[in-house]
């Protein structure tokens, strides 16, 4: 699917949760349990802004059909930053969240990251498989991870190198 990626701007917050939130509610593949709001969503865009980048995926019509960000995240080291990858139900396995990595990667190197880690739900196959198509590799686990709504879920960390 040839989609247009373009840095996320907060206009698009509604629209970024309203596909948030699908994938929330389906539940199994993302850590967040609880429903998010477009303002929600502007405040974590405001937040390191200067160390952080979104991008959305828009299809031929100009519907949000996919995001990704990143910014630095407790716990990594400086030289890294944190992942998140969304791309509509029904959508997937089309080349959206591979468009989306491009402008992420050079996104991550233009402000100085060397790494970016992705922290996937064990359970969560699909987008494991993402990330290791991306060329991800193992460097972690987490086990016990309790989510927002009490479920306990193991967590696998890799990371891309930029270089």
């Amino acid at each position: 699917m040839s989609v247009i990626v373009r840095r996320a701007v907060l206009a698009d917050t509604g629209a970024l949760a309203d596909l948030m939130n699908q994938i929330i509610e389906a539940g199994g593949t993302t850590a967040i349990t609880d429903p998010v709001s477009g303002k929600d969503l502007a405040d974590w865009m405001a937040s390191d802004a200067r160390a952080s980048a979104w991008h959305v995926a828009e299809d031929a019509d100009g519907n949000l059909v996919g995001f990704q960000w990143i910014g630095p995240h407790t716990g990594l080291p400086p030289e890294a930053c944190d992942i998140a990858t969304f791309v509509q139900q029904g959508q997937t396995g089309l080349g959206i969240g591979s468009q989306l990595f491009e402008a992420t990667a050079n996104a991550a190197r233009n402000l100085g990251y060397a790494w970016i880690n992705a922290e996937i739900r064990a359970d969560n196959s699909s987008g494991r498989a993402y990330y290791q198509s991306r060329g991800f590799r193992v460097w972690g686990l987490r086990e016990d991870v309790r989510l927002g709504d009490g479920t306990l879920v193991a967590k696998v960390q890799t990371r891309f190198d930029l270089d």
